[in-house]
């Protein structure tokens, strides 16, 4: 768990040096980019606020996802975690909003998206969101910790020339 907490405490570096404020909307690692984000000391500073958003009745009401992406194509897809991300950056007033949902196991997987799957958004305040799909092995805790290593990579690589 160290390196989570490096990749936090790195990125709340950048973010400070860049003059940025994060918030995260997060389903299938339950707040643990957050709690990784405010472990650091003085995270205060660049991170506003969180929303955990398991159920699909809380995308909606806490992060305006729309029930019609939600029916359409369920809550582990691309649409839906760009919209989880768009909502909780203008909800936090935030200049980066990290968003994931995905299927940590060990089950509620299906054909089209197995346990493992995990979609990633990052809404930053200029407009661009960027989103990706990946597919990690292990059981519910190796998948929870793959998923918030990589949302706090990409992040990082994006504000680290």
């Amino acid at each position: 768990m160290e390196h989570l907490f490096s990749l936090a405490k790195r990125l709340g570096a950048s973010l400070i040096d860049a003059e940025l404020t994060v918030t995260t909307a997060e389903s299938c690692t339950g707040g643990g980019i957050a709690y990784y984000l405010t472990d650091v000391a003085g995270s205060s500073q660049w991170f506003n606020q969180a929303w955990v958003t398991y159920s699909n009745q809380a995308k909606h009401q806490q992060v305006h996802v729309p029930e019609s992406l939600l029916a359409q194509y369920g809550a582990v897809s691309e649409p839906v975690v760009m919209a989880m991300a768009e909502g909780a950056l203008t909800d936090a007033e935030a200049d980066l909003a990290i968003a994931v949902s995905g299927v940590a196991g060990p089950s509620g997987g299906s054909a089209d998206k197995p346990v493992g799957t995990v979609w990633f958004a990052w809404a930053w305040h200029h407009g661009e969101t960027d989103t990706e799909v990946c597919h990690f092995d292990g059981g519910r805790r190796a998948v929870r910790e793959q998923t918030i290593e990589h949302a706090l990579a990409y992040a990082l690589n994006r504000l680290t020339p």
